[in-house]
Parts: structure tokens; sequence; C-alpha cells
């Protein structure tokens, strides 16, 4: 059940366990039966946190021409050769080009071209004069950075010389046709869909975020902002899970908190089959006599040869697990996760978000893990890998708040989770540990 307060619950066992998982194991055999989803032809805003499911190469150069980057005037590099602003370069100005221009004026000895950023060179000129190094025009009082359209006859002072290829961005200088530009699983993201719109790329065929479901059960709960009556507490789980699933990738999608009725689950979960490629549930794993969450996955319909196995672990917290798939054909991929809030957030740290991840195509599923200092000490159960909040700086960590899995108030203070291994039962002050790192 959700946010349960009592630590028992995560030790409750029955003899039929057959036995204790290893972390590793339980998470070996999840990303055993997870693949990543087919991809499809996606609109290119459509597929921004997608991963690209073909290498892009590029049809066309970028730029497709050679223009401009400043704003300034088009020349024959030889006609400013020496000069200076006492000896400007006398130029007539023959035109303008403006972006987008496709009617360009040539360019001849002792000529010159008003042009604008962006705007296609035109032929005959060789370089560009920024307009802070001319006199603006007809030397008849003009502002020296104004650009207003040329008038017959007008004339332009080059204050400097100008070099060949100066303030021209040449055809291909980013890119060239037939490169590539994106490799198969590159994530999509604000500058690689700008990318893809550049080399005139309406649509690209990548790998969906999965839809998860996520929904926590417990009669206990009731909604942030409604009133808390006696024995009552507030949902947070599907709140933290749903923005978690998010934070990973994720099209989320949260359902109230479920109450502690078989009938009731068992329809929430069928009416959510079809919209989800991945189902979380919070609470009802252990053994408790209101623990419906077994009950009623054993009998969604539609689950012939799928099922869910629930499993204790050796970790700490997190013990009870569950893991499979329910629904018609292959299922729908499922995990059932502990009620108590930081048990529910690390098993999603340690199992979902791979899940996720790997659904995605994302090339790095887990999050990353350093090694680092701890100046205090730490003890753990013989036997259980324990995750204990905690705040990475600089090369060190130390603990945040207690070790019981109902402390909401540390694991939001909390940057990194540290790792006390399964036969470390005390770590002196001073040793090293590995943390995984909970933010960028």
């Amino acid at each position: 059940m959700t946010g349960t307060n009592d630590p028992c619950c995560e030790e409750s066992s029955t003899p039929a366990t057959p036995r204790m998982w290893t972390v590793d194991e339980h998470l070996a055999d999840i990303l055993g039966q997870i693949a990543p989803l087919p991809p499809i032809e996606l609109q290119l805003l459509d597929a921004q946190g997608c991963t690209l499911a073909e290498d892009v190469v590029a049809a066309t150069d970028l730029p497709p021409f050679d223009n401009s980057s400043m704003d300034g005037y088009a020349l024959r590099t030889a006609d400013t050769a020496g000069a200076t602003e006492q000896h400007p370069a006398v130029l007539t100005v023959v035109g303008d080009v403006a972006a987008g221009a496709d009617e360009l004026p040539k360019v001849g000895p002792g000529q010159a071209a008003r042009i604008m950023t962006g705007a296609p060179m035109p032929p005959g000129a060789e370089g560009v004069a920024p307009v802070e190094w001319t006199d603006g025009g007809t030397g008849t009082g003009r502002a020296a950075d104004s650009m207003a359209a040329p008038v017959e006859g007008e004339e332009v002072r080059v204050l400097r010389p100008v070099d060949e290829g100066a303030h021209i961005r040449r055809r291909g200088s980013d890119i060239a046709a037939g490169d590539r530009v994106l490799p198969a699983g590159a994530m999509l993201g604000p500058a690689q869909l700008g990318l893809l719109a550049a080399i005139g790329r309406g649509t690209v065929r990548a790998r969906p975020r999965p839809r998860v479901v996520v929904l926590s059960t417990g009669s206990e709960l009731v909604q942030p902002g409604e009133r808390v009556g006696p024995g009552q507490i507030s949902d947070s789980n599907s709140f933290t899970l749903t923005a978690a699933a998010r934070d990973a990738g994720a099209i989320a999608y949260r359902v109230g908190g479920v109450p502690d009725d078989t009938a009731t689950l068992r329809s929430v979960l069928e009416d959510q089959l079809g919209l989800a490629d991945l189902i979380i549930t919070s609470g009802g794993v252990s053994v408790g006599a209101y623990d419906v969450v077994k009950e009623a996955l054993q009998s969604v319909e539609g689950g012939e040869g799928a099922g869910v196995d629930f499993r204790r672990l050796r970790m700490q917290p997190g013990k009870p697990q569950g893991f499979g798939r329910i629904g018609a054909g292959a299922g729908v991929p499922l995990l059932a996760l502990p009620g108590n809030p930081v048990s529910a957030y690390i098993s999603f740290e340690l199992f979902v978000r791979p899940v996720i991840r790997t659904m995605l195509g994302a090339a790095d599923i887990h999050r990353p893990v350093v090694r680092a200092l701890c100046p205090d000490e730490l003890r753990s159960p013989a036997g259980r890998r324990q995750y204990l909040r905690g705040w990475y700086q600089d090369g060190e960590v130390r603990p945040v708040g207690g070790e019981s899995s109902h402390l909401v108030g540390a694991l939001a203070r909390a940057n990194c989770l540290i790792i006390v291994p399964e036969e470390t039962t005390a770590l002196a002050p001073g040793g090293t540990v590995d943390v995984v790192l909970l933010t960028d």
C-alpha cells in the first residue's frame, strides 16, 4: 500500500518464496525481456526526445550557397587594396542584395553591392566589407551603420582593405552533401531537430517515446489538495513515479490512487492495457491481507501465457519487487514496486529507468556511477545491498537523512544514492563508496 510508514512490510515473506534474488539478477532478468520499440516515421517536433533509427545523410550542402555573414558591401577585393580612413576606396553601389534574393547584380571593377546577412553573394564579388568599415553610403551625412536602400549614383567609401573570402559563408562549409550528419541511436534534442530542419528533413524515422501508465494502490490514499482524514495519507508515489518516467524520456500518464479492491484494480489495469507500452504499480507487493496487486494481476483479462513474478531481493530499501507481462498476446510489461515512497523511487531508478531507456533505444540506459570519499561511518545489514540517500559534491559524499524508507524529505534533498555492498556491514569514516548520480 502506497506511502505506509511501516518498514516491516518490506520484510514480509512466505515459506513458498523459493529464493532471494540479487539486484543484478533481477535487473538482468527484466532487461532480457525488454527490446527497443519499433521505429516509426515522425514529424520533427513529435520526434523530440526520441532516438534515431537510421543514419541521416545530408542531401544538400549547408550552407546551400555562398552568402554574407555580415551586413555590408560585397566587392572585388583588389579595389580596396591600401584603403585607409584618410584614403578610402571609393566604389559605386550597383544594387542591393537582400536575404532570399534571386536576381543578383553583377559586381565589376570599382563597384560594390549592398548586402544583408544571409544574402547570396553576387557574381564578381570576392569579399564583404562590414558596414562598420565604410561611411555607410554617399558620404553626405549618412550614419556609418546605415543600411538604407541605395540611390542612383550612390558611392560607398571603404576605410580598410578587404581580404578575399572575408565575411563569406562558403557553400558546404558546415555540411557537404553526402555527409552523415546524425548516426542511428542519436537522441533528438533541440539542436538535432534544428539540424534536420536545416537540411530539409520534414520527418525522421525514430523510436517513439514509450507510453508509461503509473498507478498507485491503497485505500488510505487521497489526492493532494483533498482533506486527509484519520488513517489517510496523500498519494505521492504516483506523482514521483510519473515525473521520474517523464524525466527518463517516457510519455507518462498518471492514474489516481486505486483502492485495495481486486475487482477495481483489475478493471483499471484492463482499461490501461491498450494505452501502455509499460505499466508501473506501487504498493501491494508484499503479503499483507490487503495487498491485492498479486490477486488482481493473476486474473487480468487476456492474460493467458503471461504473468507477473513476485520476488524478494537482497536490497534495502525495496526488498519486494514484481515483474512480468499482462494482457493478450505477448502482453504489456509491468513492474510492481513497493509502496514505501523511498523504496518506490529507488526501485524506479534501478529497474524502471533502464527499461524506459531500453525501449527508447538509448545508448545510456543507466545513471552514471562514480567513486566518492565518505567522511561518515556507514552501517548496513549483512547480505543486503543498501542504497542510502546522499549529497555528492567535489568527489565527496555524505548521507542525507536516515535509512527508513518513508523519509521523503531526505529524498528531496539528495542528489545521489550511496551504495553499500552486500558483503559490507560497516564502512569506517574516510572510506570510498560507489555513488549513483541522480542529477546531471
